[in-house]
């Protein structure tokens, strides 16, 4: 089942799946129509693989998905992780863009 077909069927079961949880399966199973956002920082340098604040917005359908983890959280922490499902491009935009800006 194609991601947005799953994602319509939850907003009419549920109506607000804003902070809904995409399952992992759906997820590995299908790539995203297209990846609209990305922004991290890495003080460390390239070779550096812990944690670093990070926000993305990518396209499964007419949803976008943003996630990220949240510019004030400590370095190399897993803190203050955050995730959006919505229809509207431009809400996914400010709020990635809020998070790490």
């Amino acid at each position: 089942m194609a991601i947005s077909t799953w994602l319509d069927q939850q907003a009419e079961e549920q109506g607000d799946i804003s902070q809904l949880e995409l399952p992992t399966k759906l997820t590995y199973d299908e790539e995203p129509d297209e990846m609209v956002y990305f922004k991290g920082i890495n003080h460390c340098g390239i070779l550096c693989d812990k944690n670093h604040p990070f926000s993305s917005i990518v396209r499964y359908g007419h949803w976008y998905y943003c996630t990220g983890q949240d510019k004030s959280a400590t370095l190399h922490s897993s803190e203050k992780m955050w995730h959006l499902l919505t229809k509207d491009k431009q809400l996914a935009l400010k709020t990635a863009k809020e998070h790490i800006e």
